[in-house]
């Protein structure tokens, strides 16, 4: 990780966890579904999303608060996927981020219901966010949707559970990872590029980074499960392997995985290339995702 990006993380993570925590602790709610949902959100984590919605906004020069809101917001429907991840009915894991996953600790009812509060409260917060233009508003909760839901992440959950029966082929598998994964990171670009007003060429271009981001993420992941242990991950390491899950070092052995992952890091950086502005802060995000350990 190069100095810019760990100054970049230093200075906006302590505002990125206040937005988070400040925004559940004012709602209106039973105070152990706020206790649970604030378990998770506390838990720790990378916030590599907010945090792309920042550097995006950087790029445009664009400091405004509402930044932090929209980060904060899809940090939540992260947050609220790994509460439902990791329940019995679905990967059924007991740690995540070296901690006892939510249902371990407040069952699986509530912790199915923070998952859910968290969910619906993202889309309440980019409503309310009186600063931003209705216009912009609108299209931000469109792009939450369609990335969060059936076109996105959960449709793409779907496509994952369905190939845990059999081995998917390289398409199969990207088409998987580009909405399971891929989705909420492309909303937490073209997001940075909707709050700072991007021309069409500039967010066509940051929506093509976001694609190859997105799978370069997830290609790391799946070489992380077989190369890292348990401590490093902060979650049960090897399981997709001993689960005979389709994931890109199964279907292309390690060393063409990581050739993959080198592939889609070259694609994102040819496609801020397109981007007449100093990108060097995303292009050091591109590095840090393909080379972090956990």
């Amino acid at each position: 990780m190069t100095n810019r990006i760990k100054e970049f993380i230093a200075d906006n993570l302590p505002k990125i966890e206040n937005e988070l925590y400040s925004l559940v602790q004012c709602i209106k709610a039973p105070e152990q579904l706020k206790e649970s949902m604030l378990y998770s959100l506390k838990a720790g984590g990378k916030r590599i999303r907010p945090l792309f919605v920042l550097a995006v906004c950087d790029l445009f020069q664009n400091k405004q608060q509402e930044a932090f809101t929209v980060g904060a917001a899809v940090e939540m429907i992260h947050t609220y996927s790994l509460i439902h991840d990791d329940l019995p009915s679905m990967d059924n894991d007991d740690m995540r981020r070296g901690k006892p996953t939510n249902h371990i600790v407040f069952g699986e009812a509530l912790a199915t219901l923070a998952g859910d509060a968290l969910n619906t409260l993202s889309f309440g917060i980019l409503a309310r966010m009186e600063n931003v233009p209705s216009n912009q508003r609108v299209e931000l909760i469109n792009l939450l949707s369609i990335a969060s839901g059936a076109e996105g992440m959960v449709g793409g959950q779907v496509l994952d559970i369905d190939g845990e029966s059999r081995q998917l082929n390289l398409p199969e598998l990207e088409h998987v990872h580009i909405n399971k994964t891929g989705a909420i990171l492309r909303f937490s670009i073209e997001s940075g590029a909707v709050l700072s007003n991007a021309s069409e060429e500039e967010r066509a271009a940051l929506v093509e980074y976001a694609h190859h981001i997105g799978l370069a993420f997830q290609i790391q992941d799946d070489i992380l499960d077989i190369v890292a242990t348990s401590e490093e991950l902060g979650k049960t390491a090897g399981k997709d392997e001993k689960s005979n899950k389709s994931t890109y070092p199964a279907l292309l052995t390690l060393e063409g995985a990581k050739q993959k992952l080198e592939e889609h890091y070259h694609f994102a950086i040819e496609a801020l290339e397109r981007v007449e502005k100093d990108t060097s802060l995303l292009k050091e995000f591109a590095q840090y995702i393909v080379h972090r350990n956990n």
